[in-house]
């Protein structure tokens, strides 16, 4: 659906069929308060995600609000990569870090079956949003508020996966007007963009199983810089990286490897 289609869907309580079905459906006073404030907080930059306070990502239908990052498309490549190696490798315990809407680790959960799924932001308020969402979708998962690793009790993983801020600090003003509507916290990814990877590699190796997955997000040309932090951590070989619908290496795979387990 375009922005249109999924107001005046909002606002009518149909899906895009019956909409083009109800074109001579008069409407009332509250409703065209609605669309009008709306369009005026479009007008302004805002999201149209933020404004209806939904959204749909793989097939589920989360709650938005700005407390949280929008999720992207490129994001569902994340979690189909995710979805294949835990078929593969009969994966059962993940973690997601920063989890924010909780759109990865639900759709995880909905989409492959008797998963332990534990899943953490620093934000409460992001959480909060999560949480929500999980119940809506029927997924269990145990969120916790920790700063990335911090606050997680001792455990190992079969999996691990993040989309980590990724943002150039000093980029984060000059991006496009919507993207000033989201929270700065899930944006920011310090001078070089790098400072989640660098800690996520790292910390990743203490809470994975010997031979454990670790699946990230990435940014525009990050990947030279995102690989070179897993070679000079030398406990993970690269397996692979995933491509995003404008051929942009978007995914990165990487397995533990040192010999401790």
């Amino acid at each position: 659906m375009n922005e249109a289609e999924l107001l005046f869907s909002q606002v009518l309580g149909c899906d895009r069929l019956a909409l083009s079905l109800n074109k001579d459906r008069y409407l009332g006073r509250e409703e065209l308060d609605f669309i009008t404030c709306s369009l005026k907080r479009r007008i302004k930059g805002e999201p149209i995600q933020y404004i209806l306070g939904k959204m749909e990502f793989m097939g589920l239908e989360l709650k938005i609000k700005q407390d949280v990052l929008i999720p992207r498309p490129e994001t569902e490549i994340l979690v189909q990569t995710a979805l294949k190696y835990i078929k593969q490798e009969k994966s059962r315990k993940i973690l997601d870090l920063g989890t924010g809407s909780g759109c990865i680790a639900i759709s995880l959960g909905k989409n492959s079956a008797n998963l332990e799924i534990d899943a953490s932001d620093i934000s409460s308020s992001a959480l909060a949003v999560a949480k929500e969402n999980a119940g809506l979708n029927g997924v269990k998962i145990d969120f916790v508020l920790s700063d990335l690793f911090r606050g997680l009790r001792n455990k190992k993983y079969d999996l691990i996966t993040s989309n980590p801020p990724y943002v150039r600090e000093g980029e984060i003003t000059k991006l496009q007007p919507e993207l000033q509507f989201e929270p700065k916290l899930a944006l920011n990814g310090g001078p070089d963009g790098l400072d989640f990877y660098r800690r996520i590699i790292s910390g990743s190796a203490n809470y994975l199983q010997k031979n454990g997955l670790l699946i990230m997000e990435m940014g525009f040309e990050q990947k030279p810089d995102i690989e070179t932090i897993f070679l000079d951590l030398g406990k993970f070989k690269l397996i692979e990286v995933i491509k995003d619908y404008n051929n942009i290496d978007r995914v990165i795979v990487a397995r533990k490897a040192d010999i401790n387990g």
